[in-house]
């Protein structure tokens, strides 16, 4: 049976709205306080499935000869290849199926097997050798370009003809729950003669997703767009952090730099694309035509629902923003394609995030720079307010595609701000 299959139960509970059922079986890295080895393992209800466990017990074996779960990151797996990944979760689902009785009724199996999520520690689930942020809503782009150029020409004339990206840095991705430290660095003052170093003043949040690569390609050989799906493993949730007064001062002629540097948060589970497969729809009308080697057919979009909350000290989250994935100009297949038309190599583990995913309704703004029109009408949240955001406030991002009885979720990417270093 499809592990897709919607008829599909676990033996594990798992409530009508809970992020992982057994259709989705995405993929993490933990520890336990009884064991500090970083593992691989799948989120099912409100359990992590070991599968290094099922390894050493002989029950999961998508590599004959080796092991690939017992390791501290995906990477080990994701390069293996798409029949290797479908073999796996094809054999996890049907080890969680109600009616097989093989880890059901071993109670000592799935006593070392099963932990409550509650007591695991998520870590970083990918090695990442590599980041790239693109700028693939046409919403966001538009609202920006609006908001710092006249709105006639919100949208420079490249971009409906190219996936603009810059080439980040992948060193200071972190997974959720990390605390975001206040970035130091220059700015400057329209009015002001020089700029200044110290810490931002107008630090924000980008409601994101990005693919993980999962099958590199060598340099100097471009994916095609009809091949890129054999080569992304899964998606995750992504904040890219950004302080806009940096942003502002650098950003011409070469792009952000200190602004982006600081943090990039990610969820801690990796949803593999065969478990989002079911919810493949059609993306926006690309007018004019893509050129060739971007060109695509069938559905390129997936209906994912996405939030954005804030907490404020002392208050309860608020959902500032909601949004859907499908709303994204440039599809994943194209953004691969185009980042590799020119002989750019990519690694396993390399990480491609879609830009700032906004909608076409106020509600729908992916940013505080959005949502408060670059700080000109503040948020206001049970009588404060918030034109960026403030040291103790913390960010929830979450996301899900929903099925008639069940959903496929990415659980929360979390960040909370702390106060800036002294740079005296």
């Amino acid at each position: 049976m499809n592990p897709s299959d919607p008829k599909l139960k676990s033996f594990v509970p798992v409530t009508r709205d809970s992020h992982f059922p057994i259709q989705n079986l995405p993929y993490g890295v933990f520890t336990t306080p009884a064991n500090f080895t970083p593992r691989v393992g799948v989120a099912i209800g409100e359990l992590v499935l070991d599968l290094s466990v099922l390894e050493q017990a002989g029950l999961l074996e998508p590599v004959p000869g080796e092991r690939v779960f017992n390791r501290p990151t995906l990477n080990a797996f994701m390069e293996r290849g798409p029949e290797v990944w479908r073999r796996a979760r094809e054999t996890i689902s049907e080890l969680l199926r109600a009616e097989n009785a093989r880890l059901r009724d071993d109670a000592a199996l799935r006593g070392r097997a099963f932990t409550s999520q509650a007591a695991a520690k998520m870590l970083l689930p990918i090695s990442i050798p590599g980041y790239t942020d693109f700028y693939s809503s046409k919403e966001h782009a538009t609202n920006v370009g609006s908001m710092f150029r006249d709105p006639a020409h919100a949208l420079l004339p490249n971009w409906l003809y190219v996936p603009i990206a810059y080439n980040g840095r992948a060193s200071s991705v972190v997974v959720s729950g990390t605390h975001v430290l206040r970035p130091n660095g220059q700015k400057k003052k329209p009015d002001a003669a020089q700029p200044v170093f110290g810490p931002s003043e107008r630090l924000d949040f980008e409601l994101e997703t990005a693919f993980v690569v999962g099958v590199g390609n060598a340099l100097g050989e471009p994916v095609s767009v009809d091949r890129a799906s054999s080569h992304v493993f899964g998606m995750v949730l992504l904040n890219d952090w950004s302080a806009r007064d940096l942003q502002q001062w650098e950003y011409i002629p070469l792009g952000p730099f200190n602004s982006k540097t600081f943090a990039t948060s990610i969820s801690p589970w990796v949803v593999t694309m065969d478990a989002l497969e079911p919810f493949r729809v059609e993306g926006p009308a690309q007018h004019p035509p893509p050129l060739p080697y971007l060109a695509t057919t069938g559905p390129q979009a997936y209906d994912i629902h996405l939030e954005a909350a804030l907490a404020i000290p002392g208050k309860r989250a608020t959902t500032i923003a909601r949004t859907n994935f499908r709303h994204l100009y440039w599809s994943i297949a194209q953004q691969l394609a185009h980042h590799t038309a020119s002989g750019c190599n990519t690694r396993v583990g390399d990480l491609m995030a879609s830009g700032t995913i906004s909608g076409p309704t106020p509600d729908s703004c992916g940013s505080l720079l959005e949502i408060t029109k670059n700080g000109r009408t503040p948020l206001a949240i049970g009588g404060v307010e918030r034109s960026f955001l403030e040291d103790d406030d913390e960010l929830i991002l979450t996301g899900w595609a929903q099925a008639k009885d069940y959903r496929v979720g990415f659980g929360e990417v979390r960040g909370k701000i702390v106060a800036a270093r002294s740079h005296a």
